[in-house]
């Protein structure tokens, strides 16, 4: 896999490691600023398990996307790169479809291009 793909893969998993930590630890402080046109401020507090779930779910992608760096067979890393960059794709645009569209840009837009760096390497 080339060096712009993996450099993006672990831009992307860097990424969704700050969103764990914005949903899950600093819901209710950062996240009122980061999400203060996305969620009326009286909702922070009641959300706050629903963020930290979600905020897990991206750690998991991360997680994905960092065991990718381990992985010595070449067709392997591609593959589990492949699915893990999909899944955030898809994410992306669920997001994107149903709460914001610049969720399209700071997640989907970055991953598929990253897929395409891994297709074409």
């Amino acid at each position: 896999m080339g060096t712009i793909a993996q450099l993006l893969i672990g831009l992307i998993a860097l990424e969704h490691f700050y969103f764990l930590w914005l949903e899950m630890f600093a819901w209710e402080t950062t996240g009122r600023k980061v999400f203060k046109e996305a969620l009326p401020e009286k909702l922070f507090l009641p959300t706050k398990n629903l963020a930290a779930n979600q905020g897990l779910y991206n750690g998991f992608l991360a997680a994905g996307l960092i065991w990718t760096f381990f992985i010595s067979d070449s067709l392997w890393k591609t593959y589990i790169s492949i699915f893990f960059l999909v899944c955030i794709i898809i994410a992306g645009i669920y997001g994107g479809v149903t709460t914001s569209k610049k969720i399209l840009f700071i997640q989907a837009l970055p991953a598929l291009v990253a897929l395409l760096f891994v297709l074409v390497s």
